[in-house]
């Protein structure tokens, strides 16, 4: 390529806005967005578009949403936006064959991880799951295996010891568009080669299920912390107490010589919140009450009287 391609973008959640606007911000031609169908949300269920359509319309580009990509008519669509290249950050469905072969330039997509560790829908939770140190944005060419694709070049970061996988994604999301820009210049440079992804080292980020956020609290007091951060903020850990499903949006692991039951509460003085665990104790931070807003834990269970009470 010497000339910038024309561009359709295909994307859906928050994460996938940040690199659409690096494209539109740094002069590139999108030509059109792909994004999927608008959803119910909400009390009322009212339909609400992504963001992702939220920023295309704000720009003032065309917006495709089919409900599927295999039939022929949604092909056509996509076809008539003459795209020399397909930019996709989490769409949220798989590319038949005969989208991936329509731009001359290919499809080129941003994952969040560094690949090929967590192929898949959760990378991002995964990562904090598996206690990994590190994680990051690749940039690859997609091919019709998961993930699979041949990468241009990766971008690390840090995962910070108490981070949510919400601030996790606001970062990988931001550092998304800046890897995004700089794999399209060296593309169009031609200084930058796509390079397969090794054998060894693949795992999978499987999509995350509400009742993974129920905590046990026979495991260790590391894994619920990972597990409170990951599931931040969603679908959001949750344990039961006093008869209540309470939701435990931070907590971190604390050092004490105590010994009781997992899942026994402890409150300290009315200032710490602390459970105990099947190695070690959770300090609870961040917690809510059916119905009510997230509170620290302290003020949540203010007046409870449950110290010595066990969660489940």
């Amino acid at each position: 390529m010497t000339t910038r391609p024309r561009v359709v973008f295909a994307g859906t959640p928050e994460f996938a806005v940040p690199s659409l606007q690096s494209l539109l911000e740094d002069g590139w031609p999108v030509a059109g967005v792909l994004t999927q169908p608008d959803r119910p949300a909400g009390r009322g269920r009212r339909l609400l578009p992504s963001p992702v359509k939220r920023a295309a319309l704000a720009a003032g580009l065309p917006v495709l949403q089919p409900v599927g990509l295999r039939d022929a008519a949604s092909r056509a669509a996509v076809a008539a936006l003459a795209p020399d290249l397909l930019v996709v950050a989490a769409y949220g469905l798989l590319l038949p064959q005969a989208l991936l072969d329509l731009p001359r330039a290919g499809c080129i997509n941003v994952h969040a991880s560094l690949l090929p560790r967590w192929r898949g829908a959760a990378p991002i939770q995964r990562a904090i799951l598996a206690g990994d140190r590190e994680t990051g944005i690749s940039i690859m060419r997609m091919v019709r295996a998961l993930d699979a694709g041949p990468v241009y070049l990766t971008r690390a970061l840090a995962i910070g010891e108490d981070e949510t996988a919400g601030e996790l994604h606001d970062r990988l999301a931001r550092l998304g568009g800046e890897a995004l820009l700089a794999a399209l210049t060296g593309i169009l440079a031609g200084t930058l080669a796509a390079q397969p992804q090794p054998d060894a080292g693949v795992t999978y980020a499987s999509k995350l299920e509400k009742d993974e956020a129920v905590l046990d609290w026979s495991q260790p007091a590391v894994a619920l912390a990972r597990r409170v951060r990951a599931f931040n903020p969603w679908p959001v850990a949750e344990t039961r107490l006093d008869g209540a499903r309470v939701r435990i949006w931070r907590a971190r692991v604390l050092n004490h010589d105590e010994q009781a039951s997992p899942g026994t509460l402890r409150v300290d003085g009315g200032r710490r919140v602390r459970a105990a665990t099947g190695e070690g104790w959770l300090e609870l931070l961040e917690l809510q009450w059916p119905g009510k807003r997230v509170l620290a834990a302290a003020e949540a269970l203010a007046g409870r009287h449950l110290d010595g009470r066990r969660c489940q």
